[in-house]
């Protein structure tokens, strides 16, 4: 399945480890992340070196190119939530991952929109059992 990945970046990266911990699960298991380079430690530094309308227009084509989205949304991004309504409005399944203390929007929470789910975890053990059953269900 071909995945689009969304977390944080200029927003912070301090879950860098986490993006690396989904990417590396979705490859192990055969899926086409088409934005991993929301794992790559280097980003900034690549992205430094790119015009943001070279950054939109990436992004929003590897977008258009997917047939889901799981984005972790533990750190908030307004990057992160403007891909999630653009997914909204191409009609992706939606998957978003956050930790138990983080402060996640209300505009993600309280959406009861069927194409997005939301969903805790604690631990790898969580991610992994969230992302299987999301991937599993659509």
């Amino acid at each position: 399945m071909r995945i689009f990945l969304s977390a944080s970046i200029r927003g912070g990266r301090d879950m860098l480890h986490v993006y690396t911990e989904i990417l590396e699960l979705l490859q192990c298991y055969g899926h086409e992340v088409l934005s991993w380079h929301v794992a790559d430690p280097e980003l900034e530094d690549k992205e430094s070196l790119m015009t943001e309308q070279e950054i939109y227009e990436r992004d929003m084509g590897l977008l258009v190119r997917s047939e889901c989205m799981i984005a972790e949304v533990s750190i908030p991004s307004i990057g992160v939530g403007y891909e999630i309504c653009r997914g909204l409005q191409l009609g992706l399944p939606i998957l978003c991952l956050h930790s138990p203390h983080s402060r996640v929007s209300a505009m993600i929470l309280g959406n009861k929109n069927n194409r997005i789910i939301c969903r805790q975890y604690a631990n790898y053990q969580e991610l992994e059992e969230n992302i299987m059953h999301f991937l599993a269900t659509i």
